[in-house]
């Protein structure tokens, strides 16, 4: 007798391939999407102003249950697909020895993808599900300090990238990022490392030395380098802001005033690149924090709302940035603090479009220049590095606490102040009860204000 619950059409056995390719679009996804109920970083790092509904500017994470679906997705939909991926590969019995380098390459770029979805959980929340994570007869896994996670994702990219022959093939067309491309990866890797490795700088500067040094070498050299997620013209595989902005026909966001008025005394290159004039001719942000009228302020570019606008991963300009933060810190990696600086100034604004000729004049603005812009290093860097990651707020959310620069001013209406981390999925609270409590207490109680481990 036919099972009608069966779905015949189902495949039974998916490549594991396929599921790691699954997993770079879904990463890519969440990463990108400005869709409220999943990411609302670009409010957190206050690139965008809300205007109908300024709830979640104003740090209202649990009224969408916020945490919850980025933590669901980072694990269901990118590590889960990762770790399926992982097994599949190392199940396979190569033959020839080109094909057993192939699956070494393969098994080491699955490796640096877990660490980096890894690295996102962990930077958003802290202690969390590791060890025992993806294992669906344990539906109350432990969490980790969030410590030892992150010295185990740093040993975990270590040993990938020794494990990369730069020689072999790997996914081919089955990697949406680099086409299988291994020296591309290696440098992915190495950069990731740098990050990883900065990121320990006020906590351990020993390691954190030597892991940054010891990537230096080999990170990006160019924008060729970059890693981009590239979409495509037509749904389902269109950039998630045309997705929610412009197929839905929302306006929902308009540029804040927080960084239209650094990027206006500075007449920075990039606005016609990220924003229309507004009705009065010039740049203008709506009230960070406020409900705001559309028509009243600058919008997104027609760039920046392409279906086709791809997602940046990482970038030579961030690179630059922490090896100038590097130099700044004492670290072996070559070159002056300014000339990494103007480096990743330089690289920001041509991958956006800008010229030289801008480059040059942007660079001598003394409220530019690295000699004379004002303020420490961190400073300097750090507001500069805002700028440049724009569209790419987690990333810029974890360089903001790391360098507390620039300046942000949480609004009037804010119920909190600015969240340094993610509250844990209510999820958790309800059906995981001890292990929350246990981790909540760890990293000093469960709330928004609660600083990570390596914050200071």
């Amino acid at each position: 007798m036919h099972n009608l619950n069966v779905n015949s059409k189902q495949a039974l056995v998916v490549p594991g391939d396929m599921l790691f390719s699954n997993a770079q679009k879904n990463f890519a996804d969440i990463i990108t999407t400005p869709n409220v109920n999943n990411n609302v970083f670009e409010f957190i790092v206050q690139y965008w102003a809300a205007t109908t509904y300024p709830q979640e500017s104003r740090y209202d994470l649990g009224n969408r249950n916020i945490p919850q679906n980025w933590w669901t997705i980072i694990y269901r939909d990118v590590l889960k697909d990762l770790g399926e991926a992982q097994n599949l590969i190392a199940a396979e019995t190569p033959l020839l020895d080109e094909e057993k380098v192939a699956q070494q390459n393969r098994l080491a770029i699955v490796k640096v993808s877990k660490a980096h979805a890894y690295y996102v959980l962990v930077n958003t929340f802290g202690d969390i599900p590791y060890s025992e994570a993806l294992n669906i007869e344990n539906t109350t896994p432990k969490y980790d300090p969030q410590r030892t996670i992150y010295y185990s994702l740093l040993d975990s990219l270590n040993d990938a990238i020794s494990n990369m022959d730069l020689t072999g093939e790997s996914f081919g067309s089955g990697d949406l990022i680099y086409d299988g491309d291994m020296e591309a990866w290696y440098k992915f890797a190495n950069s990731l490392r740098l990050r990883f490795g900065i990121l320990l700088a006020d906590i351990d500067a020993a390691r954190s030395k030597k892991e940054v040094e010891a990537s230096a070498p080999d990170v990006f050299e160019s924008n060729d380098d970059n890693a981009v997620f590239n979409y495509l013209t037509t749904p389902p595989n269109t950039n998630p802001i045309w997705t929610n902005l412009v197929q839905s026909n929302r306006n929902d966001y308009v540029p804040s005033n927080t960084i239209i008025n650094v990027m206006n005394p500075l007449n920075d290159p990039r606005r016609p690149f990220w924003f229309t004039l507004g009705p009065n001719g010039t740049y203008s942000g709506g009230i960070y924090g406020a409900g705001n009228t559309f028509s009243n302020f600058s919008h997104m570019s027609d760039k920046t709302l392409a279906a086709d606008l791809p997602s940046v991963i990482m970038d030579y300009a961030e690179v630059e940035f922490l090896l100038a933060e590097a130099v700044e810190r004492g670290m072996n990696v070559g070159g002056t603090a300014a000339q990494h600086y103007s480096n990743a100034v330089r690289a920001s604004i041509a991958y956006w479009g800008g010229t030289e000729a801008q480059v040059a004049t942007y660079l001598a603005n003394p409220a530019v220049n690295y000699v004379t812009a004002a303020g420490n290093y961190k400073q300097k860097i750090g507001t500069q590095l805002w700028l440049a990651l724009y569209l790419r707020s987690f990333d810029e959310w974890v360089h903001w606490r790391r360098l507390d620069a620039p300046v942000l001013v949480k609004p009037a209406s804010a119920i909190t102040d600015i969240p340094v981390r993610y509250t844990y999925p209510f999820n958790e609270q309800n059906l995981n009860e001890v292990n929350y409590t246990s981790a909540s207490q760890s990293i000093g109680g469960d709330a928004v204000t609660t600083k990570l481990f390596w914050d200071r």
